[in-house]
């Protein structure tokens, strides 16, 4: 299979060797009644065949590589039909009109008729490429074929048609859309398979645009209403996912009615966690389009309820969202309303609620400044820095910077800083490189001056351990911080340290230090490189171990190039 694979990928080559001619009068017709029985060797010959046209001769012959792909558009296997629909309306963008109704046309209604139901699936893909560019005649054809395959007695048919009807009714005229394509629309989102209403929801909007203006909300209402209370929980899921293109769907008339609105607490109150969690994903979207009249009245009582929700990826998915309802409501709803259901989230009982609503705190912070919160937000913190998972550590770690910014150098230097240190001497190795990265970004935030006082001499320490893991640690933390402090900070208060490593008895440290040398070099003063970092590396080429001499030699080139 593999040889014949391969041949099928040189159709370009064998096409540029025969010829146009040739690669249409003897190539495609040997393509076409050899066709593989394979399903990769198929797949890969719909997506040559889509690439041939300039090798038939341009697009005046480009209709030669519509009958191969009308067959390969008949397979049972899926990518190969989704291949060849794909490489038909690519071949058919680039064709004439006249071409277009003298062998796409017909090519559409003979799959649209055929007898097999992989060829009637593979029809409904077609009808938006063509449909724009014929008579109306032949567009009142197509409309009826593609009504037909709307009431296929195949589910599979209808689901096709359902994902491609909205493309369909794009490109209809207004009052064709209505007349055709909604009864289609309004059968499909009441049909027994659950695959097929499926497929509505996400074309609502589309059908909206398409539809009169006049009578767009009128007749999607119901439609929609329908899909709200649908028995399928995959389809409420899918409508609470896609809610706030349901309601521009409907039009802001309706959706400032009570019904929307309650369609919504309908899908927050959903019996499967599944919809609750999605409609939670959702919620300050909603309340962005419906406004804070419609939050506070509609909305407040469901999320009260869904702090407390028995499924904590309801209550994670709420916890993500739900401090952007701050920028919905005024300040004082806020306060009243909103804060208590955060700081009941803050305490929430799983780790990953907790961090979402910590992951918020700017949207807090812009509204009602997180002072409030300080107190209720220390434990969290704590609790999340201790976590027994380590992703959940090293998601805190990653928060550490905007907390610091939020809660200001006081509270951190009280609480926090503690904790950062803790973070340097952690079991796993990614926290502790994410808590180096850390301490980086706190001098970014809290300056030099403040970095060398409160957090250097603590680094310091730990470059005393009697584990020389710590030692390391210390070490790749004191060299990252060399650019935020600045070369005077760095020479004083960091270099000393550093070079007293050189000499540490394990030789892994000691080759650190060489690199570390190597990657100060060039933010150091050229009489401090010359006086002290030099001099260290020539004392380390001459190390015991061979790894230290090695990187030694390396860094000590380094940093003469750096300061030539």
């Amino acid at each position: 299979m593999s040889v014949r694979l391969n041949s099928v990928r040189q159709l370009k080559t064998i096409g540029k060797t025969l010829g146009p001619d040739r690669t249409r009068d003897e190539l495609i017709p040997y393509l076409t009644e050899f066709i593989d029985d394979e399903d990769d060797i198929l797949l890969a010959l719909a997506e040559e065949l889509g690439e041939l046209v300039p090798l038939v001769g341009g697009v005046e012959h480009a209709h030669t590589l519509l009958v191969p792909l009308e067959t390969l558009a008949g397979m049972e296997e899926s990518v190969v039909r989704d291949k060849s629909v794909e490489a038909i309306n690519r071949i058919s963008a680039d064709m004439s009109d006249d071409d277009i109704a003298k062998y796409v046309v017909p090519l559409v209604t003979r799959l649209a008729m055929g007898d097999w139901y992989t060829s009637r699936i593979s029809a409904t893909g077609l009808f938006h490429t063509c449909y724009p560019r014929v008579n109306a005649r032949s567009q009142e054809k197509l409309r009826q074929l593609f009504v037909n395959l709307c009431s296929d007695e195949t589910p599979m048919v209808k689901r096709s048609a359902c994902t491609f009807i909205g493309k369909f009714a794009a490109v209809l005229k207004p009052e064709h859309a209505s007349s055709d394509v909604l009864p289609c629309f309004s059968k499909l989102a009441k049909d027994e398979q659950d695959s097929v209403r499926l497929r509505t929801v996400e074309n609502c909007s589309i059908i909206a645009k398409a539809l009169p203006p006049n009578e767009s909300s009128a007749k999607l209402v119901p439609i929609v209403h329908g899909l709200c209370a649908d028995k399928s929980w995959r389809v409420r899921y899918m409508v609470a996912d896609k809610f706030v293109s349901l309601c521009e769907a409907v039009g802001d008339a309706e959706m400032k009615q009570d019904n929307m609105p309650d369609s919504f607490v309908r899908l927050l109150q959903d019996t499967e966690p599944e919809v609750r969690t999605a409609a939670s994903n959702r919620v300050t979207e909603v309340a962005r389009v419906m406004g804070a009249d419609t939050t506070l009245k509609k909305f407040l009582e469901p999320l009260r309820a869904l702090v407390s929700d028995q499924s904590q990826y309801t209550r994670a998915a709420l916890a993500k969202v739900i401090m952007g309802l701050a920028k919905v409501l005024s300040k004082q709803d806020v306060y009243d309303h909103l804060l208590p259901l955060f700081l009941q989230l803050l305490k929430d009982q799983h780790s990953e609620v907790r961090l979402n609503i910590i992951s918020q705190l700017g949207d807090v912070n812009q509204v009602v400044g997180v002072d409030l919160l300080s107190q209720s937000l220390f434990p969290a913190i704590v609790e999340l820095a201790i976590d027994g998972k380590w992703r959940v550590r090293l998601a805190i770690i990653e928060h550490i910077p905007l907390l610091a910014e939020q809660l200001g150098a006081k509270f951190f230097e009280q609480k926090l800083s503690d904790l950062c240190m803790d973070w340097l001497g952690d079991q796993v190795h990614s926290i502790r490189e994410a808590a180096t990265t850390n301490l980086v970004r706190l001098a970014e935030v809290f300056g030099a001056q403040w970095t060398a006082q409160h957090m250097v001499p603590k680094v310091i320490a730990l470059a005393g351990n009697n584990s020389y893991l710590y030692r390391m640690t210390a070490l790749r933390a004191l060299t990252a911080l060399a650019e935020p402090l600045g070369a005077n900070l760095t020479v004083s208060a960091v270099l000393p340290v550093i070079q007293k490593m050189s000499e540490d008895a394990v030789p892994n440290v000691r080759f650190n230090v060489a690199k570390s040398f190597a990657q100060m070099a060039p933010k150091l003063p050229d009489k401090v490189v010359s006086s002290t970092l030099v001099p260290t590396l020539k004392k380390l080429t001459s190390d015991a171990d061979a790894d230290v001499r090695y990187f030694a030699t390396k860094s000590l080139a380094a940093v003469k190039a750096a300061s030539s």
